[in-house]
């Protein structure tokens, strides 16, 4: 093997893994004046955002939007040079397929969860609305340390909302099962307005009129011209000529500590591959099962911890059409409830949701959906052809839309999406506490503060600052966990 003392000098950190977590963190590190060298076991960066093409279409096969009303991800990609290339949805009207008929998304909902039973008219049935109006004459539901969204919803407003709007919303964000998710994880909000009334409509209306009282402006969404798959690569251009480097196809197998070379105290060996790499500090930002692996020799309790994570997995398809005699319906896709027994859990008319695209083709229409859910294996079985078949099946019951497309292409994300079920934010803190032990080491990413672009580069950031001794960002994350919120539809 050979001996790396990677840009040997003070203030020398691995980042493990380049997806957009590890390129936050290389890009935040080289900013205060570290040396940096990332290491990333595929052959690419930017872990589940990926640009693609179809018929010749630029486009996003993975994920296609990043909520602009946190500052991370924007501020990203301005700082690595893509001002001018974001752009907000040229449409945020979406609809719900549900109970036979496409129906406009409901408004003024905290992930689903309604303020009024007014504001559901239409998704659900008459017995779901007045099951609404209950909420105000219940009980406290107590939600103690944590609780699922689902269960207390339903509890409070009745299973209706839970699987015909809750469901969709919070599957679109973790391919997940709203019965198990947690809801001081994944709806922080849900969980505060739970904590502090009794009536969970009247903690929604509340966190309403605070939203209205910030005047927050501009738009909830954005996108980037050419894709937000492009994100990744323009940070790593960036973390390049800062004087970083990134190896890709760099599987790392052993993370040790040992004795400094150079100093008293311990610092860090990274084996990857035929490298032997000597680092100050360690951020990995890979998901549970890798960082269990690397983390088993020195802190076996974080290992454990994280091996309890589990994933889901989905499948994107993406459809090319002839515009000319294609119609859909207005907006920019759909969502689909569970509950309602279709195979496609929503689909984004991507031609129409950003501008760009249908810019860039004018004569193409191009339109994706996603597939699968947390527990469902049956249909990831299928192969490319018959989830294209199963698309096109449900394409046209929802929207009439027959024609045959031009091009296909299915990309499949296994073991996508970590999820986030009830006392998650126990387990992370508990992880937390296991590799504080461990001087010069820290985690971030998707298992840990949210699923969402912000989420993960707040989550590098955090991590970055506890290795330079700053814990603030940590607390922060752990006293306010960021929101991921769906994009609309089929994100």
């Amino acid at each position: 093997m050979r001996e790396v003392q990677a840009r040997a000098g003070t203030g020398q950190v691995v980042v493990i893994g380049a997806g957009i977590a590890g390129l936050a963190a290389a890009h935040r590190l080289l900013e205060r004046g570290a040396r940096v060298t990332v290491l990333e076991a595929s052959d690419r960066v930017g872990g589940k955002l990926l640009p693609g093409e179809i018929a010749g279409a630029r486009v996003d096969l993975g994920a296609e939007s990043m909520l602009a009303r946190r500052p991370e991800a924007v501020a990203l990609a301005r700082a690595a040079g893509l001002a001018d290339r974001l752009q907000p949805p040229a449409t945020a009207t979406a609809s719900i397929w549900t109970r036979g008929a496409l129906r406009p998304m409901p408004k003024g909902h905290v992930m689903g969860v309604p303020g009024t039973a007014a504001a559901l008219s239409g998704v659900l049935s008459d017995e779901g609305l007045a099951r609404i109006e209950r909420d105000a004459e219940l009980p406290r539901t107590e939600v103690g340390d944590d609780v699922a969204v689902g269960e207390y919803v339903a509890a409070r407003l009745g299973r209706e909302v839970v699987d015909r709007l809750v469901e969709p919303l919070l599957g679109g964000v973790y391919a997940g099962d709203a019965y198990r998710i947690s809801m001081r994880s994944a709806v922080p909000q849900l969980y505060q307005a739970a904590r502090s009334h009794a009536s969970l409509t009247e903690g929604v209306r509340e966190i309403q009129a605070n939203a209205a009282a910030a005047r927050q402006t501009g738009p909830v969404f954005m996108g980037i011209q050419g894709g937000v798959g492009t994100l990744p690569l323009a940070v790593a251009e960036s973390v390049r000529a800062r004087g970083g480097e990134i190896l890709t196809g760099a599987p790392v197998t052993e993370l040790r500590r040992e004795a400094r070379q150079d100093a008293a105290g311990e610092a860090w060996r990274v084996i990857a591959g035929d490298r032997v790499l000597h680092a100050d500090a360690v951020v990995l930002a890979v998901p549970a099962p890798a960082a269990a692996r690397l983390l088993r020799a020195e802190s076996p309790g974080a290992a454990a911890e994280l091996d309890t994570v589990e994933y889901a997995s989905m499948a994107l398809v993406t459809l090319a059409y002839r515009r000319a005699g294609t119609a859909l319906p207005d907006g920019s896709g759909f969502l689909v409830p569970p509950v309602d027994g279709r195979t496609i859990k929503a689909s984004t008319f991507a031609s129409r949701k950003w501008g760009w695209i249908a810019e860039e083709n004018p004569d193409l229409l191009v339109l994706r959906t996603s597939v699968g859910r947390y527990g469902e294996t049956d249909i990831l079985r299928r192969d490319d052809e018959e989830l294209v078949e199963v698309s096109r099946h449900d394409l046209k019951a929802a929207t009439g839309l027959d024609a045959t497309p031009v091009a296909t292409r299915v990309t499949r994300w296994d073991d996508g999406l970590p999820q986030y079920p009830v006392g998650h934010h126990a387990r992370v803190a508990r992880v937390r506490e296991h590799v504080a032990r461990l001087p010069g080491l820290a985690v971030c990413g998707a298992p840990y503060d949210g699923v969402g672009i912000p989420a993960c580069i707040a989550s590098a950031y955090a991590a970055v600052d506890q290795i330079q001794g700053d814990l603030r960002g940590v607390e922060e994350l752990t006293a306010h966990p960021v929101q991921s919120l769906h994009g609309g539809a089929g994100e």
